[in-house]
């Protein structure tokens, strides 16, 4: 694979993609699994899928759909969440109902026959564009500084949210800032995994991170280690057994976290 990676230019963008989508399933993985916060981010991808179909029917990039729905899908979860109380598990349910209902809309709408829609539901890394990785690298790199200046922060924010607050940390922004930090997330992982199974790849990485050490700087290091290590041997199965790369990697991904976890179960 390593002489395909050199000659063929889709190999090595899916190989970026692979490093990039660790990097930000890896960060926002262990946040996120942290706060309890897995179907929230659940209801934000599966809403960008209605930015796709907008994408489609515009003219535009879908991608660039998928992170405005994204966007503004954390940003009205986040302030449900802080105001509704008990009711924001039923309008997380509604935004994921109401994001891929407008996707089929909006792909219904459309002139002559339906695109092909599949990479962008079950993701199909090979097809990633140069577009793609552009974006990417922003997402990517914004995430990562905005976690690593505010690192302090949110380790109070996550480990005791009430004292985090006593303290002056503006905890109602860093809840703001963290569903767009996932929301962006969401976007980097649409075109590894797709929207159906993203939120796979953001659980398993950290969650296999957390059975190996409990510190919170350790486990985002081993996260995105591991999530690449998953990313790769997917993306390697998918190419030689002709397979579709997103299943392929959530597949790999979800059964090595069965095996460490039982390994970790037998030994004690």
């Amino acid at each position: 694979m390593i002489k395909a990676v050199i000659e063929y230019q889709f190999l090595q963008n899916a190989l970026l993609t692979c490093i990039f989508a660790s990097i930000v399933c890896g960060i926002i993985g262990v946040i996120i699994i942290e706060k309890k916060m897995l179907m929230m981010s659940g209801g934000i991808a599966h809403t960008s899928y209605g930015g796709v179909g907008l994408g489609y029917l515009l003219g535009f990039e879908p991608i660039i759909g998928a992170f405005i729905f994204s966007i503004c899908a954390a940003i009205g979860i986040g302030f449900i969440k802080r105001k509704g109380g008990t009711h924001s598990d039923i309008v997380i349910a509604l935004f994921w109902s109401l994001g891929m209902a407008l996707g089929v809309l909006f792909i219904a709408l459309m002139p002559g026959y339906p695109p092909n829609l599949s990479s962008y539901l079950f993701g199909n890394i090979l097809t990633v564009t140069k577009v793609d990785l552009y974006l990417m690298i922003a997402i990517s790199m914004i995430v990562t500084a905005v976690i690593g200046m505010l690192y302090n922060n949110w380790k109070a924010y996550l480990f005791d949210e009430e004292f985090a607050s006593i303290i002056g940390i503006k905890t109602a922004i860093l809840d703001y800032l963290l569903l767009i930090l996932v929301a962006m997330s969401v976007v980097v992982l649409i075109r590894a995994v797709g929207i159906i199974l993203v939120l796979a790849l953001l659980a398993a990485p950290a969650a296999t991170a957390s059975l190996l050490c409990k510190k919170l700087l350790s486990r985002i290091i081993y996260s995105i280690l591991i999530g690449l290590i998953y990313c790769i041997a997917g993306l390697w199965i998918s190419y030689y057994l002709d397979l579709a790369s997103g299943a392929s990697i959530v597949i790999f991904a979800t059964f090595s976290y069965l095996l460490i976890f039982l390994n970790k179960k037998n030994k004690k």
